[in-house]
């Protein structure tokens, strides 16, 4: 126990066990991942490849067992969208590859470890198609393209480049014509599976329509099927052998939650086995890619454990035990100071999400400076509301409790803290070429370029989290328990966006429409943030409790959060 009351602290034992279960977690998952991956006797390679501009690709991809260079087998290009990676692909990727389809699992330019700026050339969908064609083990004749969301102009822009060079398309989410394609009509593209989403986010800027479950009435998506009606789900149009099959399929999810559908993946999968040739004839139903996702997810749970382990033993070293004391409670009652000051905490992240992220969208285009509209929309939210709590902070005269400020060793802890988890990140990726991620969160080992980019934005986004982890010291109660001092942390941090996002999805899910069309890209970009925040909340208490001090805490939550951001978002500049 800490005795709150001094700034001694008496022996506590160490949580060996926080750093041995993580390991244990991280690694055991990772495993499962791979197992998942590789089942049948498929191959994954981490591929890097030149575009045709000069700048390398990134690419993951699938061989099965079937596919040699004596016996090809269809070929499929899968894209994700918008600030995702390659791996965001790898429910569709693994059951492609289940069935014997060579998947090229690529990386948008800008994304992920792909080089070039976000939508130059093509997104990389013709090099991409490029590539996968000329490897020795695809039939060239039977190639299929599967994109998602951005993904979809992505391969769009193939189909575009390369019209004699598919067979197939599955747009999942996406559409034909602008912003960013080529208009569709009843021939182009070839042989069209459309999976857009009861729930879509992003109907109107797809197809014009206010609401995802009324897709089939949009006359955008009518003139790509050439009817002069409503397209009726579920039905064949067009014919196969003449390339103008086209297909509508509704399945009830989002649009990010078309990776973890099994109907989403599903419907894509039956389409290509009626349109490529050379498939194994599994059924759709039967898919195994969710628990690669619960691998990886359990690994990210590990990845947190890691930090709270490594932050709790190196506690214990000679050169950062100085930094070990008891922290102060903030209030001795919950009166109606504190409820203002967890209001503020709780509440102002979410009233400012939406007008900060516009306003950057509009007025701060990417450049050299800030070369991540993504980051510095995240960046400029979380300075303004550090920037107000602390000005509230300081009228109020409201004061943390703490202990005179070693800012070598704060910093070096985190330093040290936040090598530790990526270090085994790393070792992740070499031992079972996976990051750490469940759905859209992911933890990934940043490239030297985002490195780079990193340090742009690492002192402005740290300076926001030591911020907001001296208000969240502040809120500590005298005589909460462990586990209200947790909770009450959580909530001040991530109660406020999730009650922002439970509003705006169950209005969408009851009613079908979408209260934030305004902006459905920060729309889906926030759901992330519920776990991130829970996390940053639980990091920051621990270390609290431990060091008596939020120096470290921010330190800490600043490195993780910018490394986070830079790596799983795209690069405009």
């Amino acid at each position: 126990m800490i005795d709150s009351a001094t700034s001694q602290v008496p022996v506590m034992r160490p949580k060996w066990w926080l750093l041995i279960v993580g390991l244990v977690l991280v690694l055991a998952g990772g495993m499962l991942a791979a197992s998942i991956r590789s089942a049948g006797g498929t191959t994954v390679t981490d591929i890097r490849f030149a575009g045709a501009d000069g700048k390398q690709m990134s690419a993951l991809l699938y061989v099965p067992a079937n596919a040699t260079p004596q016996t090809p087998a269809p070929g499929i290009l899968a894209v994700h969208g918008y600030i995702n990676s390659r791996e965001t692909q790898d429910g569709f990727a693994i059951e492609f590859a289940r069935r014997g389809y060579v998947v090229l699992a690529l990386d948008q330019t800008g994304h992920g470890y792909s080089e070039g700026p976000a939508f130059s050339n093509g997104f990389g969908g013709p090099d991409g198609l490029a590539y996968l064609r000329s490897l020795p083990m695809v039939d060239a004749d039977n190639i299929g393209l599967e994109g998602h969301s951005m993904g979809g102009w992505t391969v769009l822009a193939a189909a575009a480049a390369m019209p004699d060079a598919y067979k197939a398309m599955v747009l999942e989410g996406s559409s034909t014509g602008a912003p960013f394609a080529q208009e569709g009509s009843p021939e182009w593209p070839r042989n069209l599976g459309l999976v857009f989403s009861r729930y879509d986010e992003f109907s109107q800027i797809m197809w014009g329509v206010d609401r995802a479950g009324d897709v089939a009435h949009s006359a955008k998506l009518q003139a790509v099927f050439g009817t002069d009606g409503p397209v009726k789900a579920g039905r064949a149009y067009g014919d196969i052998a003449a390339g103008t099959a086209r297909k509508l399929t509704q399945p009830a999810t989002t649009h990010p939650g078309d990776h973890f559908s099994r109907a989403a993946i599903g419907d894509a999968i039956d389409w290509f086995a009626a349109t490529l040739d050379g498939g194994k004839p599994l059924p759709a139903s039967d898919q195994t890619w969710f628990w690669k996702e619960a691998g990886t997810g359990i690994g990210l749970i590990g990845f947190i454990m890691v930090i709270l382990g490594s932050i709790d033993l190196l506690l214990r070293l000679p050169f950062f035990a100085p930094l070990r004391a008891a922290p102060h409670t903030g209030y001795e009652k919950r009166d109606r100071r504190w409820w203002r000051d967890f209001a503020l905490a709780s509440v102002l992240p979410a009233l400012l999400f939406f007008p900060v992220f516009g306003l950057i969208y509009l007025f701060v285009p990417p450049s050299p400076a800030l070369p991540q509209v993504v980051t510095t929309q995240v960046t400029a939210w979380a300075l303004l509301g550090a920037a107000i709590s602390a000005a509230v902070g300081w009228f109020t005269r409201r004061e943390v409790e703490d202990r005179k400020a070693d800012w070598l060793r704060s910093l070096a802890l985190a330093l040290a803290t936040v090598a530790i988890g990526y270090a085994l990140v790393w070792l992740v990726g070499q031992l079972f070429l996976t990051d750490l991620r469940l759905w859209v969160v992911a933890i990934k080992l940043p490239s030297p370029a985002q490195l780079g980019i990193s340090a742009i934005y690492v002192v402005p986004l740290t300076l926001a989290f030591l911020v907001t982890m001296r208000s969240l010291a502040g809120l500590t109660l005298a005589g909460d328990s462990m586990a209200r001092r947790y909770a009450t942390a959580i909530l001040a941090l991530a109660g406020g966006i999730t009650l922002m996002l439970a509003i705006i999805y169950g209005v969408l899910l009851t009613t079908g429409t979408l209260i934030t069309a305004f902006d459905p890209l920060s729309t889906v970009i926030a759901l992330q943030f519920v776990p991130v925040l829970t996390a940053l909340a639980i990091i920051g208490t621990f270390t609290w409790q431990r060091t008596g001090s939020y120096r470290p805490a921010g330190l800490i939550a600043g490195l993780l959060v910018t490394l986070y951001v830079v790596a799983g978002t795209a690069t405009q500049a």
